[in-house]
């Protein structure tokens, strides 16, 4: 038997997260998704997705394809027992052995052999290999630890789906958002573009302020048709996860207004283990690699196996059921055992080894991966709400610089270059202050998602 390289899975984990307590347990996983968002719009859409959703759908039919192969694999160190029947005729040639004895064999007193000789048959067999090394049975195991493992891989697409449609609806009301920021600012542009043409009328300004303001009013209404487009295109995003053709998605611009919750409650790193879908799915998979190094182990030993069979026999309906006369049976064992040539059982013994140590990394990457997600989430709320904080302080302070701007220039102590740029910036700065509210609330629901949230 081949050396190979034996390796255990690591699955310690920080004591706490930087920053919080180890004491505290509580963790918004255990919450459920229809109680942790709080807007029914979006439940609803979550709750459609659930039903509809293609790949659930083609993820629920690998669950009961895994069902099945276990099933396959129990029935292989279960006995199998058939019938059998069967009828034939059969002409020996004369001047053979076999003919030679039939044409002198009588079955009764001046009754010969028939010729040809019909042969009809109908009995029980049954095959059972011994499972002396737990061959079949650690293979058994093995495909209920990936059947387990399609649970955990559903439970892992149902987590990226209801966190996917979040973040898609509140991009939809963040869009909504700046649609009617544009549609404003168009109303605020107009008004500062008739000041100017009055301006010029008076002849306090020249032909160049007027085109300038104008080419801004233009600039600022081609806004609006990008953010259309991209509103048509997330609401179909939307409907694609919910598995219909494109229609309107039904919204409240208010959900965009509601306070985002301050640092989330995360538990303790630990927790990750049980509540992470992928995490879970992973160390089926580990299970699962570990049993196929010890099936294909056992294929260095001996097998031992039983056959028997039990039935009736004869040339002649008649004779069918006399017994004992008509009666066959028959009952071996076997005992093989691989001997020279063992290169196919060696090449397989080598890659289950080779998976079950590509298993273990992989376990080991899924739990650093989750609690990296888990400290990137909670850093991100943190900063998110002390920038958020900033730029509405900046948002403020430009808007009221467009009533002073405008009343510079009309008491001609500013220009209007001075009223353009203030305009441009407050229109950024609040396109900034919609785009950080958004990404807070991404920030929740990535956390949420990467603490295990959403599944259960």
């Amino acid at each position: 038997m081949p050396a190979v390289v034996q390796k255990n899975e690591n699955k310690s984990t920080p004591v706490q997260y930087p920053g919080h307590s180890s004491e505290d347990t509580t963790s918004i996983a255990g919450i459920k998704w229809d109680n942790f968002f709080s807007d029914p719009n979006l439940n609803a859409l979550i709750d459609t997705a659930l039903r509809n959703n293609q790949e659930l759908n083609i993820t629920l039919q690998e669950i009961a394809i895994s069902r099945s192969e276990v099933r396959a694999r129990k029935g292989e160190y279960l006995p199998f027992v058939g019938v059998r029947g069967g009828a034939g005729v059969d002409k020996a040639a004369r001047y053979t052995n076999i003919g030679a004895m039939e044409a002198n064999t009588e079955i009764e007193p001046g009754k010969e052999m028939p010729d040809p000789l019909p042969d009809f048959q109908l009995g029980l067999y049954a095959n059972w290999e011994l499972d002396i090394w737990k061959k079949l049975r650690n293979a058994k195991k093995a495909a209920y630890a990936r059947y387990l493992s399609s649970i955990d891989g559903k439970n892992f697409v149902i987590t990226n789906l209801v966190a996917e449609i979040a973040r898609s609806y509140y991009e939809l009301l963040a869009l909504d958002n700046q649609l009617d920021l544009v549609q404003k600012n168009i109303d605020i542009q107009n008004n500062a573009l008739n000041i100017v043409k009055l301006q010029k009328e008076a002849a306090r300004v020249n032909e160049l302020a007027v085109r300038r303001f104008e080419a801004q009013v233009m600039h600022t209404k081609s806004l609006q048709y990008d953010i259309r487009q991209k509103i048509t295109e997330t609401e179909n995003k939307i409907n694609f996860l919910m598995g219909r053709f494109p229609q309107h998605i039904t919204r409240s611009s208010q959900s965009f207004d509601n306070v985002i919750p301050g640092m989330l409650q995360t538990g303790i790193p630990s927790q990750l283990l049980s509540n992470r879908p992928d995490i879970q799915k992973a160390e089926q998979e580990l299970a699962a690699s570990k049993l196929d190094v010890k099936v294909a182990k056992a294929r260095f030993y001996p097998s031992v196996g039983l056959s028997a069979s039990a039935g009736y026999q004869a040339f002649n309906p008649a004779y069918f059921l006399k017994t004992p006369e008509s009666l066959l049976y028959s009952l071996a064992g076997d005992l093989a055992a691989p001997l020279i040539n063992r290169n196919a059982i060696k090449a397989a013994y080598i890659s289950a080894s080779a998976k079950q140590l590509q298993a273990v990394y992989n376990y080991e990457r899924t739990i650093l991966n989750a609690y990296i997600e888990v400290v990137n989430q909670m850093n991100k709320i943190d900063n998110l709400e002390k920038s958020y904080s900033l730029k509405s302080q900046q948002v403020d302070a430009l808007s009221r610089s467009i009533k002073i701007s405008n009343d510079l220039f009309i008491s001609a102590r500013a220009d209007y270059m001075e009223v353009l740029l203030t305009q441009r910036d407050a229109l950024e700065a609040k396109f900034e202050l919609i785009e950080t509210k958004k990404e807070q609330f991404n920030a929740m629901v990535n956390i949420y998602q990467a603490l295990g949230g959403g599944w259960k």
